[in-house]
């Protein structure tokens, strides 16, 4: 399906961006500390109406 060639060049590719986002990260922990307080509250809400969203679907398919 993918030429040996291709493989090579996401794999490369892939490790290249886990490294530049590591970096990145690494270099703004701190406004991420002070602007971005309590994020996780929203993430697990979203994770959780996403859930009720789908309880509802097959509580309503049977």
């Amino acid at each position: 399906m993918f030429s040996q060639g291709q493989l090579v060049f996401a794999g490369c590719f892939f490790v290249a961006f886990v490294i530049a986002m590591i970096y990145a990260y690494r270099k703004d922990v701190k406004l991420h500390k002070l602007f971005y307080k309590g994020s996780y509250k929203i993430l697990i809400a979203f994770v959780v109406f996403i859930g009720i969203l789908f309880v509802i679907k097959v509580f309503f398919k049977r």
